[in-house]
């Protein structure tokens, strides 16, 4: 099995580093965070230039046809450099649901998210259902009335429309609605890793047949699909700040000098750098294969994210916390990239299941 990747995929891993190098560096990453926006307007232009916004959209959607081998790719990046755009809300979750619908204005919709002009969110979540995406609470009545409340909707602040999952008679629905229309509240709140999530409530909103983008099994299939490439996502993301963690804490230990030698040079230092190296060659390497099981839509491509995502948990927090223990006083500090990686970890490891749940995933 060849598991390099093709000259077009360096390429974009390339494209991408550079982008981050030059572009989005600690500092401006920190000017984003303190701003009142909660993205870069100017950024997420570029993004669209590079043509990043259309990457994985099907040609017959106006996008590129990338897969989740590409996206790994795009994340991974990503985590290294902490980009907080709103990429997994808008591209990845919502993208992939109207992508691969039957809804008849979904053309219009992708071209707009594919030139930054439109910010889609995903509301799934809720306070009660514990993971179980598939059995909200929120609901769709007879005469086409929308009620419930939803929880952690990723940029809903930003979003111009919301696809929200309800139940509709006794089968889950997928519905598209403005987030100006009338029943419509959103509060927004910021989260440990410098983004923003919203709470966001529906009263008595009126949804036409229009709006309904999927129902019964295919709207089953669409939103644990969209969810599943998502959680692929944020775990290429936590390999990438894995791999950061471990990079910048041996070139710390190196400058930094106790009893007349680099601390880098202390034995038990080296074993818990080379522990922090070993886990994210591990998760790095249940990556591969759980992207490759999701590019192949492969029967069993749920539970090898579902491992990945439960080894992420683990790896990820203990990477960190060690990055953090060997800078010492300053890896706590919001000066110093590392304090940011560990924020990181631990919402990732909230994110569509913590570790304890995608164990008992894999198990069923």
């Amino acid at each position: 099995m060849n598991l390099n990747y093709s000259e077009e995929q360096v390429m974009l891993k390339e494209q991408i580093q550079k982008f981050c190098e030059t572009e989005y560096d600690f500092y401006k990453r920190e000017d984003v965070v303190k701003s009142d926006n909660d993205f870069d307007s100017k950024v997420w232009s570029l993004f669209a230039e590079q043509g990043w916004l259309s990457m994985p959209f099907s040609e017959e959607s106006g996008g590129f046809g990338f897969g989740p081998i590409e996206l790994s790719i795009l994340f991974e990046e990503f985590g290294k450099a902490l980009v907080i755009e709103p990429y997994l809300s808008s591209v990845v979750l919502s993208g992939n649901i109207l992508d691969n619908s039957s809804f008849a204005d979904k053309n219009n919709i992708i071209e707009s998210i594919c030139s930054g002009s439109m910010h889609v969110s995903l509301a799934y979540a809720e306070s009660t259902n514990k993971y179980d995406y598939t059995n909200p609470l929120t609901s769709l009545s007879a005469d086409s009335k929308l009620n419930g409340t939803k929880a952690l909707v990723l940029n809903g602040a930003n979003a111009s429309k919301f696809i929200v999952s309800c139940n509709s008679g006794d089968d889950l629905a997928l519905v598209i609605i403005d987030s100006n229309a009338d029943g419509v509240s959103v509060t927004s709140f910021p989260t440990v890793d410098g983004q923003t999530c919203s709470e966001v409530s529906f009263e008595n909103v009126l949804v036409s047949d229009a709006n309904i983008i999927a129902s019964g099994s295919e709207a089953n299939d669409l939103l644990l699909r969209a969810i599943n490439l998502a959680t692929l996502c944020v775990s290429a993301e936590a390999v990438g700040c894995m791999t950061s963690c471990y990079l910048k804490t041996v070139e710390y230990t190196k400058s930094r000098e106790q009893f007349d030698q680099p601390i880098s040079n202390f034995q038990v230092l080296q074993h818990r750098m080379v522990d922090m190296f070993i886990e994210s060659e591990l998760c790095k390497s249940l990556l591969i294969k759980a992207m490759l099981e999701v590019d192949t839509n492969s029967e069993d491509m749920f539970k090898h994210v579902s491992a990945l995502k439960a080894q992420i948990g683990k790896s990820g927090k203990f990477s960190a916390q060690q990055a953090v223990q060997l800078h010492g006083g300053m890896g706590v500090s919001d000066e110093l990239m590392i304090g940011h990686y560990l924020k990181k970890m631990l919402t990732i490891d909230a994110l569509f299941g913590n570790s304890d749940f995608h164990v008992k995933s894999f198990s069923v």
